[in-house]
């Protein structure tokens, strides 16, 4: 027979942390998982490497990189190609990853707006979050056009850089915008990203005026984006919707429109989850879904 599981003692509640969850010193972090953790975040970030490449990267001995890569390939977690030589993420990690989102129900109302947004701009639409301060792509609906961007869910952007990334910035604060660059820095990707914070501050003013924040080729040449934040109940920024695709077919010209499609289409999420579109300043910004 099998057996059981045990409840808890009457008259005593079930805890998912212990009393201590608090404690913040070394006592409770397991050294040997956090560098586990380390080598898998950094793998990502890097959309692959060899032993070699990924050791030099984090300044880790190879040998204990590899004990890592050995037991976490035992868990599906990350693959090892042989031919290439390469280590890369696994099955195993999607499986973990995706239980994120089958959370939450963002991602759920957003996938028809997502299609229509594309079916609108015939650009592809994109959906991302706030993550330590850079942004995570959790949902994309492509363009069927031969040139296009391709953020695939799981992909990490800097957010001074990316179109979602500056509209999340610009619905905080000063001190908290001041913050993420001072954690993360404000890179130089191309000629045109906004490595100056005053520069960025007007920027974000800007993008919170008018309802929407532009990516002027601020990570890659060539490329654009528009975006818009998505607000819940409390009229926090949870999350940003945005088109990207070839500056030829986002010319200048073309962005107020396009913005404004994508305001609504972030008005129409925020209002699907139960969030309260906030109130923009742009008279000539089009509201409505």
């Amino acid at each position: 027979m099998a057996e059981q599981p045990q409840e808890s003692p009457p008259g005593r509640r079930a805890r998912g942390r212990p009393r201590a969850w608090g404690d913040t010193s070394d006592q409770n972090t397991i050294k040997s998982l956090d560098r586990a953790m380390q080598v898998l975040e950094r793998l990502s970030e890097l959309g692959g490497a060899t032993l070699s490449d990924l050791a030099a990267d984090l300044g880790q001995p190879p040998a204990s990189v590899y004990r890592v890569l050995y037991t976490l390939e035992a868990r599906g977690i990350v693959d090892f190609d042989a031919t290439a030589q390469t280590w890369d993420i696994g099955a195993g990690a999607f499986r973990i990853g995706s239980q994120f989102l089958r959370r939450t129900s963002l991602v759920e109302r957003a996938r028809p707006v997502l299609r229509h947004l594309m079916g609108q701009t015939g650009e592809t639409a994109n959906l991302g979050v706030a993550r330590d301060g850079k942004v995570l792509f959790i949902s994309q609906v492509e363009t069927h056009a031969s040139i296009r961007a391709f953020f695939p869910p799981g992909t990490m952007s800097p957010m001074h850089a990316s179109g979602i990334g500056k509209a999340l910035l610009a619905q905080m604060t000063e001190p908290e915008v001041a913050a993420v660059a001072g954690r993360h820095g404000l890179e130089r990707f191309t000629e045109h990203t906004l490595t100056d914070r005053d520069r960025l501050f007007a920027d974000l003013a800007a993008a919170r005026a008018r309802g929407y924040a532009i990516d002027y080729e601020e990570k890659n040449l060539g490329m654009r984006c528009i975006a818009a934040s998505v607000f819940d109940m409390h009229g926090e920024a949870v999350a940003g919707l945005s088109i990207s695709g070839p500056a030829a077919r986002i010319p200048d010209a073309a962005i107020p429109a396009f913005g404004a499609k994508v305001a609504a289409a972030a008005e129409s999420l925020t209002i699907a989850i139960g969030g309260t579109p906030p109130a923009f300043t742009d008279p000539e910004i089009s509201r409505g879904v």
